[in-house]
């Protein structure tokens, strides 16, 4: 959605180009995903640094000497440290934290001060379920937002603060899906692209959106007939290009799948009312295009 916005405004001719930028997109937005997951590990690193610190002092406590190792030995976060593929893509990408100790410092220590990093020290469910919960509260109170932290990704990358949104919900997705019995598996595949097919659609819905525009354009205009379509934002048309595309040229996708992709991408990145706006037009449309045998579908449950 993102290179065909730039794609459409900037009146790019060369496809080649923007299917090479769209792959440099997607690639930069994986990387500051395993950027973020790599800052759980390392906030878990440091607890333990901290706590090992503790024992060392000159005149330590009861409590330095007997810590609370509840969340040192959280359960969801030794999967994802231990997971070697994991640590494979990290070294291969250079996801590094080194250098930036206070980052971590002021996240952790802002954690441990809150009420969830009490309640879970204190709980008496010592199960993955929990262990999983008191992660997702750390990344939804403590991570999402941290100053500092966006400081750090927007000087890596001037993409990232816009990208930083959809990469919370992944990894929020990823905590709170991962299993005891799935954890390795799950950390194990979290690649760019699941397989060639991924890639080749992503590079393919790029493609037939641009090179059918105008044929895309006339069908939702016969639609929106009682609207001037200059007053059409044009992110909505875009969306409903998308859609039209998605109906019309890819048979493995459910009809209803697209839809409500196109209604959750207008819901976050179109104006507040477009949702409805392109549920109606899109409703119509799927109604004509069945009228007219136009959707080619192949599959059970596809329609």
């Amino acid at each position: 959605m993102q290179a065909l916005y730039g794609n459409f405004n900037a009146g790019q001719d060369n496809i080649g180009t923007g299917e090479k930028e769209l792959l440099n997109s997607i690639n930069r937005f994986y990387e500051l995903f395993l950027y973020q997951l790599s800052f759980l590990i390392e906030i878990h690193d440091f607890s333990k640094r901290q706590l090992e610190e503790a024992k060392q002092k000159q005149l330590p406590s009861e409590s330095d000497l007997n810590p609370n190792e509840r969340f040192i030995k959280n359960m969801f976060l030794e999967k994802l440290a231990g997971n070697k593929t994991l640590s494979d893509y990290f070294e291969k990408r250079k996801i590094s934290w080194i250098g930036e100790n206070e980052i971590v410092r002021r996240v952790f220590n802002n954690f441990r001060g809150g009420p969830e990093y009490a309640k879970y020290l204190s709980s008496e469910e010592n199960n993955y379920e929990n262990d999983k919960n008191v992660i997702v509260a750390l990344i939804r109170n403590y991570i999402v937002d941290f100053p500092q932290l966006m400081q750090f990704y927007e000087e890596k990358s001037i993409f990232w603060i816009d990208d930083i949104d959809i990469a919370n919900i992944i990894l929020l997705k990823i905590v709170k899906t991962s299993r005891p019995d799935n954890a390795d598996k799950t950390f194990s595949e979290l690649e760019l692209f699941i397989s060639e097919e991924d890639r080749d659609f992503a590079l393919s819905l790029f493609r037939k959106t641009i090179l059918k525009s105008e044929e895309f354009g006339k069908i939702i205009a016969e639609k929106t007939r009682n609207w001037e379509m200059d007053r059409i934002a044009m992110m909505d048309i875009l969306l409903m290009k998308m859609a039209v595309c998605e109906l019309l040229e890819f048979p493995s996708i459910p009809v209803k799948v697209s839809l409500n992709e196109y209604i959750d991408l207008a819901k976050m990145y179109s104006t507040p009312k477009s949702n409805l706006f392109i549920n109606g037009i899109l409703d119509k449309l799927i109604d004509d295009f069945k009228k007219s045998n136009m959707i080619k579908k192949s599959g059970r449950g596809l329609m």
